[in-house]
């Protein structure tokens, strides 16, 4: 089980490398990675979304994503809570960006592709509830997180964005069981296949910019990566374990859970005043981590399902 998900990992690792060493060798320039990023986003997610949701309707299915969204809500504030329990700096600057990193992971860049390799059309199902959950949560607390102003927060951010659209379309035809002409399909199923190699190369790009031995001279952010990538993931399958969650939804949330520290902590500390070198430091360290700690933790969730 362990090699199976080592594997997985290790293809998107590969995946990584094609994008850090195009940026190395200037193939792939920041306006590249950042149209790369856009199409992801605006495109590619929705598609996955609304694919996943091309099947029979079925009452269970409906239920299983209800209870879904609320459990990635549930995750999202523990995160937050022992967030702000145990990460502390007299800098404020730093201590936000310590607490965005821990709290928000690569869920879309890293979590998906791993759903939709293991776990199939549910794996993929879930893992967009997470990602739209999970928007929720940034565009809200996140932006009042990292920018300490509640008036920063934008209600047309949270309500007007990609996976919602996606989410909003793909209801409609799963509960009307509507049927897709069968080029429509071809193009949301093409799509969809995108959403693996692009972001692993967007990754890669971000990675070539960085400084990952930074890191290993920094407490602080070993500490906050660990909280990420080992503590939070396990608190949070033992929790759903105890709650009574099995099968394909607890090793889902897990898989989400587990991520390394979204890329968007830079954009954010960048943007709302932070330590932009100590997100940049998070977000590489976690990272190049996630090939060992992702396996490890994924394999765990797999074996209590």
């Amino acid at each position: 089980m362990f090699l199976t998900v080592f594997t997985q990992v290790s293809i998107l690792m590969l995946l990584i490398f094609v994008g850090f060493f195009a940026a190395k060798a200037g193939i792939l320039t920041e306006s590249g990675a950042k149209c790369c990023t856009d199409l992801v986003l605006i495109f590619v997610t929705p598609c996955v979304i609304i694919k996943s949701l091309i099947r029979e309707f079925n009452t269970d299915i409906l239920r299983s994503l209800a209870v879904c969204f609320g459990l990635s809500l549930f995750a999202q504030v523990l995160m937050i809570l022992l967030s702000r329990f145990l990460l502390h700096s007299a800098d404020r600057g730093r201590e936000r960006v310590l607490r965005f990193g821990t709290i928000f992971a690569n869920c879309g860049f890293m979590s998906l592709p791993l759903q939709i390799s293991l776990l199939k059309d549910d794996g993929a199902l879930y893992g967009s509830a997470y990602i739209i959950m999970f928007n929720l949560v940034i565009w809200s607390y996140g932006v009042f997180l990292m920018s300490g102003n509640k008036a920063a927060v934008s209600p047309k951010k949270l309500i007007v964005n990609p996976g919602l659209i996606g989410l909003a379309v793909g209801m409609v035809l799963f509960v009307s069981s509507l049927p897709v002409p069968k080029p429509v399909y071809s193009a949301l199923d093409y799509m969809s296949t995108m959403y693996t190699p692009l972001p692993m190369i967007i990754i890669g790009y971000h990675l070539s910019k960085a400084d990952i031995l930074a890191s290993l001279r920094d407490p602080m952010c070993l500490f906050a990566v660990a909280l990420r990538m080992l503590v939070y993931p396990f608190v949070i399958l033992g929790a759903l374990y105890l709650a009574g969650i099995r099968g394909t939804l607890l090793v889902s949330i897990v898989i989400s859970v587990s991520a390394p520290v979204a890329a968007i902590t830079t954009m954010f500390s960048s943007k709302y005043g932070g330590d932009t070198a100590l997100s940049v430091n998070m977000v590489s360290f976690s990272t190049v981590l996630s090939i060992a700690s992702m396996p490890l933790v994924i394999t765990a969730a797999k074996f209590l399902a």
